[in-house]
């Protein structure tokens, strides 16, 4: 123990050990000591030397340290001090270099020479690099290290977690895709990781989320699994609660870990936008009126999170993912957030021109955003269109070339796919919506286009030439846009001022963005290359800047001229005598040459800004002077520059050819047209049809629900009216005499009688029938009684036929209570004949007199109380039929239980005479047996053979048993 104080307090007692000699003692001790005090004492003091003494400790200690964690798992403390000292070991941080630095200021025990390293030069921070790559690489060699490591993050003491956290975090930045292989294929690995989000110790927390960036970084399947361990809610959670944009450096980390998870990641993108998340980072942009004294970290959050919305919307995206993301962030008012924050003041130009390529990104494409962003004003007075301000800042010379940029990118995005803008952007030019009151986009683009500034001229040429992109009826419209160049002189048109400003010789920049307007406008526009080729001197112009041999950045503009030469060739409709196809292939033929002119055009391609323009469509250059290509104008190049080498080199045979071809094809073309035509206004005609056929099958089908309904209406009104009629008739009849009123009563009653004694006699029928039946079946059943008494011969078939014989029993008991309630019935219907011709009795003497209102009252009295118990009668009459049916029905299930009896009795029969016939065989097999047995002995004794019979072998073996109970027993 006196050893390890001298070593952690730095005293010592004699000649001092060197350094390597010290930690290879620390090694043995934690490698040969039993006591974990003395191990744990031994691991702390190598902790303490680790930064100093990085390269000892990496290459001694390494192996008993990852021992120590496999081993001494019980006790946190040690298991702390290894994963410090291993993190010490393989961290390469800058922080972790300037404290070793700091260190290695002082004398070293080895040399005693002094060394100010206190600001590393670059070989010594290299040098640190390999140490921890290689310190990574010996760690990383066995696989289960990195297990282990996995293993020990699920422990909650803080002195083992934390460092375990660091230290993982270390080995990523070192050797990340082997790191992420191996915690990929173990169980459950991303799973633990995603835990320390959870923890509620902050420090874990937070170092959590750096673990979580290094894990995630060019890795799709962690990112998949990180995404669906529920990692966007509790990063959002984290965001809102550590105060969104107006957070720390945790809700930066937060925001890279989400960009992380989201960039280049379509399967994460739409899982994030369709669990609503989208709708969440509306709050984040939300920005008050003061907006002076941003600090840094606000800045740099409010700038993550405006390249968060921008990876959900990038044109890089699948346009499907890319429109339902714009759709999302419409709906749910984030786009409006983001035009807050773009015509708010006090806003950082950082975070204003993030802000104006993230609109820009949002509405690309979307005719919706679009349309909102065009209704978008400016707060100023009066109020002005926001496309209008950011033109203005466009032109500007003033503002920051980034600005610059990401304006263009927004007008640029604005139109993209955007016809009734670009109508709306052209309309501003023409004479009549000119309004000399305010300042329109189109004013604002010519004047850019003819500033002094030369990025200002290529920025509007390339606005303008995207307000014509894919365009016919725009380009034919903007031919009309006159310009007045002084006073005194006539208007002239703009393509005619681009011609101009060209052969001025300008600048570079100024000349490549009107060449790419005019290519852009031109082409797929015969009228405008009629136009162009109008002015004698844009021909001549053109053929001397291609012939000419100029210097390297010249050559640019005569690929570009070569390139606007060729698209008067290609779309030319031969409408200028001077300048037909033909001509014009002559003239490049003596004037450039063939070989000469494609070489000038290929030039374009060549170019190296041209390779960068046509990766992405966002106008991104580090200085102003190579801004020279647009990326929509790449596209058009591609596209041109075959088609129009084959049009300088055909001949003029072969074009005659290839326009009857194209004549012919017309005419297939316009033929195919015509039945296409015809075949959608059959289909449109038979469309109709169908509408009208579905038109009167519902108006046919509710004609017949109406003449249902009627008919039953006319059912019902014929019932009333007979029973009008029934009524009026009593009322006559009783008008006239009391006494016909009681005969038509006592007629009623009477009818009514007779219909229920031909009921009676019905059922008596029945009745008499079912007898019949139950005799024949009680015969059957006795038949079989006996048949099985006599062949049975197990319980089963008896109690079978026990619990029939009940079941019956109980059918004959229900049959004759049946019985009883039909002569019951024939009592009562004796009864009320009789009480019924006694009333006739009573009635017929006092016919000669007129009956009183005391006995007519009891006359109907008794009426109302036959009528009554004759609804009792044909009530009772209705059981008894359902009765007998459901008696009928048993009938038929105990006659199929009896013919199922009968099979089995037969089935059992067959069976036991195939057993007894099976027994008989093998009797006789026996027999035959014991008789070849018996006749082999005699031959065997007469043979002189000793031979035993059974009952002697039976007293042999008993003998045998004695003897070895006696053996026992002693």
């Amino acid at each position: 123990m006196n050893f390890f104080r001298g070593v952690i307090s730095g005293q010592a007692a004699g000649p001092q050990p060197s350094g390597a000699e010290t930690i290879q003692k620390l090694c043995d001790r934690v490698a040969s000591s039993t006591l974990l005090e003395d191990r744990r004492d031994a691991v702390r003091a190598l902790k303490s030397l680790s930064k100093k003494y990085r390269m000892e400790v990496g290459t001694q200690a390494m192996d008993h340290l990852i021992n120590i964690l496999q081993t001494d798992r019980s006790d946190s403390e040690i298991l702390g001090y290894a994963l410090d000292t291993l993190y010490n070991v393989i961290c390469n941080d800058e922080e972790e270099e300037q404290d070793e630095s700091e260190d290695a200021v002082a004398p070293l025990p080895v040399s005693g020479k002094h060394k100010n390293v206190s600001v590393p030069d670059e070989n010594a921070q290299k040098q640190a690099d390999d140490l921890g790559l290689q310190f990574t690489d010996t760690f990383v060699q066995d696989p289960e290290h990195v297990t282990l490591l996995l293993t020990l993050l699920e422990e909650f003491d803080f002195h083992v977690r934390w460092p375990g956290v660091k230290l993982l975090t270390a080995l990523l930045k070192n050797q990340g895709p082997q790191i992420q292989g191996i915690i990929l294929v173990s169980p459950m690995g991303v799973s633990r990781l995603m835990d320390l989000l959870a923890d509620s110790r902050e420090v874990i927390r937070n170092d959590g989320l750096l673990l979580l960036q290094q894990l995630t970084k060019s890795n799709a399947a962690i990112q998949k699994i990180v995404a669906f361990e529920n990692a966007f809610e509790r990063l959002l959670d984290i965001i809102t609660e550590e105060g969104s944009s107006d957070g720390g450096i945790v809700v930066e980390d937060c925001l890279l870990l989400l960009l992380n998870l989201l960039k280049n990641n379509s399967s994460n993108q739409n899982f994030f936008k369709e669990g609503s998340y989208i709708q969440r980072m509306k709050p984040w942009f939300e920005v008050g009126d003061d907006n002076s004294g941003w600090s840094a970290q606000k800045v740099t959050n409010l700038h993550l999170m405006l390249q968060l919305v921008r990876v959900m919307v990038s044109p890089v995206n699948s346009p499907g993912a890319t429109a339902s993301c714009q759709k999302s962030m419409f709906q749910c008012g984030l786009l409006q957030q983001l035009c807050t924050i773009l015509m708010a003041t006090g806003v950082p130009a950082d975070i204003l021109t993030e802000t104006i390529n993230t609109v820009s990104e949002v509405i690309r494409g979307s005719q919706v955003n679009q349309d909102y962003f065009a209704s978008v004003n400016a707060p100023s007075n009066p109020p002005r269109p926001a496309i209008v301000v950011l033109l203005m800042s466009m032109v500007n010379e003033r503002q920051p070339f980034v600005l610059r940029c990401a304006v263009l990118y927004c007008f640029q995005c604005f139109l993209y796919k955007n016809q009734k803008g670009q109508g709306e952007i052209v309309a501003t030019l023409l004479p009549s919506t000119i309004d000399a009151n305010s300042i329109s986009a189109g004013q604002l683009l010519c004047g850019g286009l003819f500033s002094a500034d030369s990025l200002s001229n290529w920025c509007a040429a390339v606005a303008l030439a995207h307000a014509l992109q894919d365009n016919l009826t725009q380009k034919e419209q903007l031919l009309r846009v006159q310009l007045a160049t002084s006073l005194g002189k006539p208007p002239v048109s703009l393509l005619q001022q681009c011609t101009n400003i060209l052969s001025q010789g300008s600048k570079v920049q100024t000349r490549v963005g009107l060449l790419m307007l005019l290519c852009t406008w031109i082409s797929n526009c015969p009228i405008a290359v009629t136009h162009f080729l109008h002015n004698q001197e844009n021909v001549p112009f053109l053929t001397a800047q291609i012939s000419e041999n100029l210097g390297e950045d010249e050559r640019l503009v005569q690929g570009l001229c070569a390139l606007l030469l060729g698209i008067c060739i290609y779309y030319n409709d031969n409408s200028l005598e001077n300048y037909t196809k033909e001509k014009l292939k002559q003239l490049i033929e003596k004037r450039i040459g063939k070989e000469n002119f494609v070489e000038k055009l290929c030039f374009i391609t060549k170019h190296e800004l041209y390779s960068r323009a046509a990766q992405k469509p966002q106008p991104v250059f580090p200085s102003p002077e190579q801004m020279l290509f647009d990326h929509e104008f790449t596209k058009l190049v591609k596209e041109l520059e075959g088609v129009i080498t084959k049009a300088v080199h055909k001949s003029s045979e072969e074009e005659k050819k290839e326009e009857e071809v194209k004549k012919t094809l017309e005419q297939h073309d316009n033929i195919v047209t015509q039945y296409k035509e015809l075949i959608r206004e059959q289909d449109a005609q038979l469309q109709e049809l169908k509408e009208q056929v579905a038109c009167m099958t519902s108006q046919n089908e509710q004609l017949q629900a109406t003449i249902t309904q009627q008919q039953s209406q006319i059912l019902q009104h014929k019932d009333q009216y007979n029973i009008l009629k029934l009524k009026l008739a009593k009322e006559n009849q009783g008008q006239s005499n009391s006494q016909g009123d009681g005969s038509q009563v006592n007629g009623l009653q009477t009818e009514e009688l007779t219909q229920l004694r031909e009921e009676v006699e019905e059922l008596r029928k029945q009745h008499s029938l079912l007898q019949t039946q139950l005799g024949d079946k009680d015969a059957l059943i006795s038949s079989l009684k006996s048949g099985a008494a006599q062949t049975a011969e197990g319980p089963a078939g008896g109690s079978d036929d026990t619990e029939l014989l009940q079941e019956l029993e109980a059918l004959r008991s229900q049959v004759q209570s049946q019985s009883t309630e039909i002569g019951q019935l024939k009592m009562e219907r004796q009864d009320l004949l009789r009480r019924a011709e006694v009333g006739c009795s009573d009635t017929l003497p006092s016919s000669d007199s007129s009956l009183d209102a005391a006995k007519m009252a009891e006359l109907e009295s008794r009426l109302g109380a036959q009528t009554s118990e004759m609804e009792r009668l044909k009530a009772e009459v209705k059981n008894l039929s359902e009765s007998r049916a459901e008696l009928e029905k048993r009938l038929d299930s105990t006659t199929s239980t009896v013919a199922i009896l009968q099979t089995e009795k037969e089935k059992l029969q067959t069976d036991v005479q195939e057993s007894k016939k099976e027994q008989d065989d093998l009797l006789m097999l026996l027999a035959d047996q014991d008789q070849k047995i018996t006749n082999l002995k005699r031959r065997l004794k007469q043979l002189g053979e000793t031979v035993e019979d059974e009952d002697d072998l039976d007293t042999r073996d008993q003998t045998d048993d004695d003897d070895e109970e006696d053996e026992d027993e002693d």
